[in-house]
């Protein structure tokens, strides 16, 4: 039970560093937060124009997910690195550092599927260039591979990590309240468009 609640932590501080934040302050953008919509991850990011910055920030913010996971598993076991993938993604949606308001955690989603089934992380991926090509909207692509990502899982017969995604999907689906609501509205603004902010 200690190892579990280690692995929950360290992911958590893992996925709680706000990259997009700190490479947006970094080229000298100011605050992320004050910008579009406000939010922390890579879509933002790229409403500065700064598609460099974007890419870096939807690698990192894949990669604590990813990496949360994986040195969980290899040090404890499969059951540590799901809780530490887990955990990642509450970090950057919920982190610390910036009073708990962070981002929605697709990347880091999909960085934690990824090393728990990587034939689910693809399948995840690959629904979300076609919506995303077919649409043009980001968010409708994300909620669509979140809510596909465990239903993957299952056909290929891993309940436990179906389980763990069915979970990721839900807190997905929390965290795109707003662009639900719009996407119902016909409002959701398409990729490439600035978004005034909220």
């Amino acid at each position: 039970m200690i190892e579990y609640i280690l692995a929950a932590l360290a992911g958590y501080l893992l996925g709680s560093i706000p990259f997009g934040l700190v490479l947006t302050k970094l080229a000298g953008l100011g605050d992320i937060r004050e910008i579009g919509s406000g939010n922390i991850g890579a879509t933002n990011v790229l409403r500065t124009g700064h598609k460099g910055l974007a890419l870096a920030t939807l690698l990192l913010d894949g990669g604590k997910g990813a990496i949360a996971a994986a040195i969980a598993w290899a040090l404890i076991g499969e059951t540590a690195g799901l809780i530490a993938g887990f955990a990642a993604v509450l970090g950057h949606n919920f982190p610390v550092w910036l009073k708990f308001k962070g981002g929605k955690g697709v990347a880091t989603t999909l960085g934690a599927v990824f090393v728990m089934a990587w034939p689910v992380g693809l399948g995840a991926c690959a629904t979300w260039l076609v919506m995303a090509n077919l649409f043009r909207i980001s968010s409708l692509a994300a909620l669509t591979a979140l809510a596909l990502a465990p239903v993957y899982a299952l056909l290929l017969g891993k309940p436990d990590q179906a389980i763990m995604f069915a979970g990721l999907a839900v807190l997905g689906f929390i965290r795109h309240e707003t662009n639900i609501r719009r996407l119902l509205k016909g409002e959701e603004p398409k990729l490439g468009k600035k978004k005034p902010a909220e």
